[in-house]
């Protein structure tokens, strides 16, 4: 038995049992391990960046960690914008990073590199495995850092610890530790703050918090107490739907934001952080919410958040027996039909969305409307790319697809984030993924005109018009899906793409639709 044995081991043992790898020469060892291992499932992506979001995916959706394959610092680097992604939505996450044998080091060959140093701002757990018999002690601490919060852990394997004999090892389950009792002072507190501050009080929901159990007692709460009741900008992951509460999304554009939070005298935080612009902006503030606003947090994450919730509504004096509002029916909206546009896209999406599927928005500008339209869709998950690096949409989808066989899953895609990772098609195509990805082909970076207009820039010029259009060549997106093995056709009205979405929903494995707008 080998380290790269006792690795595979270690993770298995604890239920870690999905790969997402693009491996190299100094990993093949560990390659060669997995090939021992048929519980575990190896999934190839063929850009780093696929691998790290497609492991974020399986995280949100599994809340357990899979590992990652990547090659020495290069191929760490490559996955590093879906690693703060995934950090940014406090995602579980094992990456094996491997490196060369340590005594190769001090000759400084080509992929020498400091790993560490690369990885450690966008891990909250780093370690170097000193050699054979590290390997299990050093894999089991980093399955228990994974699923300490942040929870993103990086583990250096070198060659020549992967190779290296040691004696039989006999994994067993690494013990966690429970989640803290509920803090009744923090309780008590926000209770009081709520009860001072009569329908002027507001709550962000966030990770567990944003689940449809905790939900319903955030409702609760929220009729029984006259508190508003709030999501993050950005959300990691949030079951919505008909029958289940929806909170009222903060809006990116920090005007909007700054509007919708203005009476707010006091804002709790469960599971959440208190919410900032995006971005400084000339003549604008930071944070959201007024300089006197008391922010209170009822629970952090890694607590328990429903426990909190159930503390809160039981302190308040709320029944648990308190009647909620669901969304229930559409808004009263003729269908759409002739020239397709963003909204028509949202509204066709929201109406016909199977039961229990899984969305991933990376549309953010164009699908903006989707959101508020899926409080009435069937009931459903929501995720989105939580750090503000692009590229996440398509890898996203892909680990969610693989984390729950069954359910389908739409990628509302922007077209220009969906060419930093548009190798994930072909992992959907190799996985036979059921994956709907729907390109709002408007052939430009919409969010960042939006942005020249943020920062007081009304007109533009002919270069930064080149650095935020996509056009001359325009992107022909169902070429690129059939390049990568995926059935692709292409919309530019109302009709055709509903017919489109009818068919893609109608039968398994991946599908992509060009929304021309």
């Amino acid at each position: 038995m080998n380290g790269a044995d006792v690795l595979c081991d270690v993770l298995l043992a604890n239920d870690v049992t999905v790969c997402f790898a693009n491996p190299g020469t100094s990993e093949m060892h560990f390659v060669a391990a997995l090939d021992r291992k048929p519980q575990m499932r190896c999934v190839l992506g063929l850009f780093e960046g696929v691998v790290t979001g497609a492991a974020d995916g399986y995280a949100r959706m599994t809340d357990r960690p899979a590992a990652t394959l990547l090659h020495t610092g290069p191929g760490l680097a490559n996955g590093l914008a879906n690693m703060h992604n995934a950090r940014r939505a406090l995602s579980p996450m094992i990456n094996i990073v491997g490196d060369h044998a340590s005594y190769h080091l001090p000759l400084d060959a080509p992929l020498t590199s400091d790993i560490e140093s690369l990885a450690a701002p966008m891990s909250n757990w780093v370690r170097r495995i000193a050699g054979p018999d590290d390997v299990a002690p050093a894999t089991e601490s980093a399955f228990r850092a994974s699923l300490t919060p942040p929870g993103i852990a990086t583990l250096i394997l070198p060659a020549d610890a992967a190779w290296g004999e040691v004696g039989t090892v006999s994994p067993g389950k690494v013990m966690l530790a429970p989640p803290p009792a509920i803090d009744m002072d923090a309780v008590r507190t926000v209770a009081a703050a709520i009860r001072a501050a009569p329908g002027r009080a507001g709550i962000i929901v966030r990770g567990r918090a944003a689940r449809a159990d905790a939900l319903a007692i955030a409702g609760q709460i929220s009729t029984g107490s006259d508190v508003r009741l709030f999501s993050e900008v950005l959300i990691a992951r949030m079951q919505r739907g008909r029958g289940r509460v929806a909170p009222t999304r903060i809006p990116y554009p920090i005007d909007a934001a700054t509007a919708l939070l203005r009476d707010i005298d006091v804002l709790v935080l469960v599971g959440a952080r208190e919410p900032v612009a995006f971005f400084a902006y000339p003549g604008k503030p930071g944070r959201l919410v007024r300089e006197s606003c008391q922010v209170l947090t009822l629970a952090a994450h890694g607590e328990d958040l429903h426990a909190a919730l159930e503390a809160l509504r039981d302190e308040l004096g709320i029944k648990p027996s308190q009647q909620t509002v669901f969304a229930t029916a559409f808004p009263d909206e003729a269908k759409p039909s002739g020239r397709l546009t963003e909204d028509a896209i949202a509204l066709s999406v929201a109406r016909k969305l199977p039961a229990d599927a899984i969305v991933c928005d990376e549309a953010v500008t164009s699908a903006r409307r989707f959101f508020a339209l899926s409080a009435f869709a069937a009931p459903h998950d929501y995720m989105m790319t939580t750090g503000g690096s692009i590229g996440e949409g398509i890898p996203l989808a892909t680990g969610a697809a693989i984390a729950c066989p069954g359910r389908k899953v739409i990628n509302l895609e922007a077209d220009g984030s969906g060419m930093y990772t548009v190798q994930g098609l072909w992992t959907q195509a190799r996985e036979n993924l059921d994956v709907v990805t729907i390109v709002f082909s408007n052939r430009t970076y919409a969010i960042l005109h939006g942005e020249m207009r943020n920062v007081g820039v009304e007109a533009i010029g002919e270069n930064a018009r080149r650095m935020l259009d996509l056009d001359h060549p325009s992107l022909d997106w169902v070429s690129l899906a059939k390049g990568m093995g995926v059935e692709a056709a292409r919309a530019d009205t109302c009709e055709r793409f509903e017919a489109l979405l009818d068919s893609a929903l109608s039968r398994p494995g991946p599908f992509l639709i060009e929304a021309v707008l």
